[in-house]
């Protein structure tokens, strides 16, 4: 059935029509040209940003929302307004007990200490962390570990520390692992150091020591200065998020409509916010590519028409001399789809181009606004099919046409 693509007179008629219309054929393959190329390059870009936002969040549990003690905006229950609200380790079992949905409850503490060693010194944030905070928060370690129940148990003075801390403490190529810094006059171990990536929700942090070592030294007690909850997979966060505050506000003697008395940051709210711009974008590309490939296939079914109408004669001849009809139809279809493919597969590789440049000047570095910006063979394959499947449409318009002429009334066309 398919052995007139590999017959070498079909492909002689593609191209000798259209080495006669060289530029009419070229002008009306370049709609379908763009078309694609818009596609590629777009859909390009919108994975080039969905990738810089992923590289952004890196392993950061992403239904995650923060909470943290504010001051009263309202009197409640003979508590007078602006009272200072503290959280403590007793309201995190109660949350974690009663609120449907959470994965990980982390309660968090924090403070600033002038770190010192030898000769060199700085003032970074201090936290104390239990060792679920890796699991919500997964650190890129570069040497050694990050704090484990033993330390917890033990209060143990070890300290985990960012690599910009390092650079600052530290010599160059020097190992951290084992050495020993003052943070606010008290010796710990350092038993890891991180990658601190280039972002950060809820408080900087800088260092990470054991939260039962943090309540020790700065003698917090129960307390604790903000807590993390990350709600399961399949739990709306934003109803997590209003379940655990509005039970603080009940252990904490709250009013339950006052907006003051804790302050919160929905990370999932966000983030939701973010990837559905980016599914918009992804939608808004695929109708765009499509529309303007659709415009272009119709250029070239419009052009298809003037030749047939230009070769009424030619066609006649072949109908006297025992061309069938469908012999016609498939030669008008095949130079559609001939026409169609070439401007298509032209639009991929210079949206390839295009995609290689923009990875190349807005791709490099930390803060790239774009990262690896490309489409997955599959959408190229799929592209295709589209092209094929409306050219070979849009082509069935002038050959049902060149066929619909009388042989004979063919042969008397001027």
């Amino acid at each position: 059935m398919f052995r007139f693509l590999f017959d070498r007179d079909t492909w002689q008629e593609v191209f000798d029509s259209f080495n006669k219309n060289k530029l009419r054929s070229v002008l009306t393959m370049v709609g379908v040209w763009w078309g694609i190329l818009l596609l590629i390059g777009l859909l390009g870009s919108a994975r080039g940003l969905e990738n810089a936002f992923n590289r952004l969040f890196g392993d950061f549990a992403t239904n995650s929302v923060f909470v943290m003690g504010s001051s009263t905006g309202r009197p409640f229950k003979g508590f007078q307004e602006g009272r200072r609200v503290q959280l403590t380790l007793t309201d995190i079992e109660k949350v974690e007990a009663n609120v449907e949905g959470i994965e990980f409850v982390v309660p968090r503490n924090m403070n600033q200490g002038l770190v010192v060693r030898n000769f060199l010194s700085g003032t970074f944030n201090v936290m104390g962390d239990y060792p679920v905070l890796d699991k919500v928060q997964k650190k890129k370690l570069v040497h050694g570990r990050f704090i484990n129940q033993s330390d917890i148990d033990d209060h143990k003075k070890v300290a985990v520390i960012s690599e910009s801390i390092y650079k600052q403490l530290f010599e160059k190529d020097e190992d951290p692992i084992g050495e020993y810094i003052q943070i606010n006059n008290i010796n710990y171990m350092v038993v890891g150091m991180y990658d601190q990536g280039n972002v950060n929700f809820g408080p900087s942090e800088d260092i990470h020591i054991p939260f039962t070592t943090f309540q020790q030294v700065y003698n917090q007690g129960e307390k604790i200065g903000f807590l993390m909850i990350t709600g399961k997979p399949e739990f709306d966060i934003q109803q997590i998020e209003n379940d655990a505050i509005l039970l603080l506000k009940t252990l904490n003697h709250v009013h339950p409509e006052d907006k003051r008395g804790f302050r919160s940051f929905n990370l999932g709210k966000e983030f939701a916010k973010v990837t559905g711009f980016l599914t918009g974008m992804q939608f808004l590309t695929w109708f765009v590519g499509l529309a303007t490939l659709v415009a272009g296939v119709f250029a070239i079914g419009n052009i298809l028409l003037i030749t047939v109408k230009e070769r009424t004669k030619e066609i006649g001849v072949r109908r006297a001399l025992g061309a069938t009809p469908f012999e016609i139809k498939r030669q008008i279809v095949v130079e559609a789809v001939f026409l169609t493919l070439v401007a298509g597969v032209i639009g991929i590789i210079t949206g390839g181009w295009i995609l290689i440049a923009l990875d190349h000047f807005f791709g490099q570095g930390e803060e790239a606004a774009i990262v690896n910006a490309s489409v997955s063979i599959s959408v190229v394959f799929v592209a295709l099919v589209i092209l094929v499947i409306l050219g070979t449409l849009i082509g069935l318009i002038p050959a049902f046409k060149a066929t619909s002429v009388k042989p004979i009334e063919a042969l008397r066309e001027e």
